[in-house]
């Protein structure tokens, strides 16, 4: 790495580097399960920027991964809310008491209140963006920076690509830092994004594989195996009966999924079930899937969330190689 590639790639992520305190604008995406203290910590000593997955936990859960996280990195990290948990007011306010400066609110659009409430109580917030007049309209409720996710990301996604996004996006947003997100695998398309006006790139699929994460052996295993046509959307058979996309990796409980919906409609159909308890049968099919595939090793049964880079997943190493690779990929990409 010549030292004016370098200054060129910090040049181009200073906005994102500045504003996350960290060396990389590289943010940890944030993996439930797997995106905890030993993943959060190995990504921020690396010089990038973990971001622990509340995911479903409790308020005191958190505190206990925070102060976990804090007590392996003094680096900066985040933390990533779901805006629909039932406790996201308990959550922020743990948050904000453990002095977490950055609040990551995903799952939706969030409130006005739930942005006000980590403002002022001294942290930054940002928020995912799928489209341009929402990205302006949380700028306007006060988001301090954005993240712009495309469908080649893992787990629940939205329906339009990165590559679409980052072009109906990065021209229009220059107030605030925009990082791009979804079926990044390559510091040479991290680079690319940067040259178009993004501030810094989000992974997650590429780092579940790191020594450092506590996925089971065998969740490893199939994503070194698998390739980015084996990261399938789930799909929906009945337009009465929504489905939300997730993104992961073919497999036996996939296939169950689609019978698990046909028998409900059934039911629903021959009048022995109502409308909603139909809906909440199909949603709770998922439930703990992805607990039993990454935790305890049923991949077959459970859900192996994956983005479309996971074909780019093929060997067990140290975050800090992870992101040294990205970094002279980027750079050899400006050279």
């Amino acid at each position: 790495m010549s030292g004016q590639n370098v200054d060129q790639l910090n040049k181009l992520w200073k906005k994102g580097t500045d504003f996350l305190g960290t060396k990389y604008a590289i943010l940890g995406g944030a993996m439930s399960w797997l995106s905890e203290s030993n993943l959060v910590s190995a990504l921020s000593n690396a010089g990038a920027f973990g971001v622990i997955a509340c995911g479903s936990m409790t308020p005191d859960l958190l505190a206990k991964v925070i102060e976990e996280t804090q007590a392996k990195t003094k680096k900066p990290f985040g933390v990533n809310l779901i805006t629909m948990h039932p406790d996201i007011d308990a959550l922020i306010d743990v948050t904000l008491a453990h002095n977490i400066k950055f609040i990551v609110l995903a799952g939706g659009i969030p409130t006005s209140n739930s942005i006000k409430r980590i403002k002022e109580g001294g942290a930054k917030v940002i928020c995912f963006a799928p489209a341009l007049i929402l990205a302006k309209k949380l700028i306007r409720s006060g988001a301090d920076a954005l993240i712009v996710e495309g469908s080649e990301a893992g787990g629940h996604i939205g329906p339009v690509s990165t590559s679409v996004l980052a072009q109906e996006i990065l021209p229009h947003i220059k107030d605030v830092p925009v990082f791009v997100a979804g079926g990044i695998g390559q510091g040479d398309v991290m680079a690319a994004y940067l040259k178009m006006g993004a501030s810094g790139c989000q992974l997650g699929t590429l780092f579940v594989c790191a020594e450092e994460s506590i996925a089971h052996e065998k969740f490893k295993k199939m994503f070194m195996r698998g390739n980015a046509r084996d990261a399938i959307i789930s799909v929906q058979i009945d337009p009465r009966f929504p489905v939300i996309p997730v993104r992961a990796l073919k497999n036996a409980a996939s296939v169950e999924f689609m019978e698990v919906q046909r028998k409900v409609i059934n039911k629903f159909q021959a009048g022995e079930v109502e409308m909603l308890d139909a809906q909440l049968e199909i949603e709770h099919y998922w439930a703990g899937a992805l607990k039993r595939a990454a935790i305890d090793g049923d991949v077959e049964n459970g859900s192996v969330m994956a983005g479309q880079s996971v074909g780019m997943v093929k060997k067990i190493q140290p975050v800090k190689d992870i992101i040294e690779n990205l970094v002279t990929e980027a750079t050899e990409y400006l050279a």
